[in-house]
């Protein structure tokens, strides 16, 4: 399969404003439909919510998808289902796979301070029982390994450094989504809440002083 790269910007997505919430879509999401920006492989969902101070989501519910959440800044309370509950901070990949059905409850751990962060949704093979995870990722430059999912996808952050450009292995397709920058990909500035779709294998370089890029490596062309 050639090569193919599309750059979505960040003032294309779709947008959602509600009561302390604010939310922007980078595809198809609710009544906002796009039939050319359904998702892209298994990732079918790229939220970034903006919750105001003592706002956030009550009790909703989820199947058949793996939701895995990023927090840019601010503290997410977060309680669910299958009986796990406690705070997200920034630098902690959290992942709830929601398996036959799981229910959840999202908001600002903050009466005072503004929440920021993403969060995605990818089809899931687990058909089973739900199930919570959460990783720490490391801080500084480099690829960093988050936390595993149920899904034909691999999340990493990449984030080069001053100094210290990465290079990411594209074995089938990837998907960038820039939450600091900006940040360069093979001399294509990107910055945050921009988002590189790239198809076919090949080796991407990045390089920034200060971005950062959630990156899904899909291995091959199923699901």
């Amino acid at each position: 399969m050639p090569e193919s790269r599309v750059l979505r910007r960040a003032a294309d997505r779709f947008h959602t404003v509600a009561d302390g919430t604010e939310t922007f879509h980078s595809f198809s999401y609710g009544r906002h439909y796009d039939p050319d920006n359904i998702g892209f492989g298994p990732v079918i969902a790229i939220n970034e919510e903006r919750i105001a101070a003592g706002a956030g989501y009550d009790e909703h519910h989820h199947a058949d998808a793996e939701i895995v959440t990023w927090v840019l800044d601010g503290v997410l309370d977060h309680e669910d289902s299958t009986g796990h509950g406690g705070q997200v901070r920034p630098g902690v990949a959290q992942r709830l796979s929601a398996g036959a059905g799981v229910t959840h409850a999202e908001r600002n751990a903050s009466d005072v301070a503004a929440l920021r962060f993403v969060q995605m949704m990818v089809r899931s093979t687990n058909e089973d029982e739900p199930e919570y995870a959460q990783a720490t990722v490391p801080a500084g430059p480099g690829v960093h390994e988050t936390v595993p999912v149920h899904a034909d996808a691999r999340l990493v952050v990449a984030r080069p450094g001053p100094d210290a450009p990465v290079e990411l292995e594209v074995e089938h397709a990837a998907l960038l989504h820039v939450t600091r920058g900006p940040l360069s990909v093979d001399g294509t500035v990107l910055d945050p809440g921009d988002a590189l779709h790239v198809a076919g294998p090949t080796r991407l370089g990045l390089t920034g002083r200060n971005g950062e890029a959630l990156v899904w490596l899909i291995p091959h062309s199923r699901g």
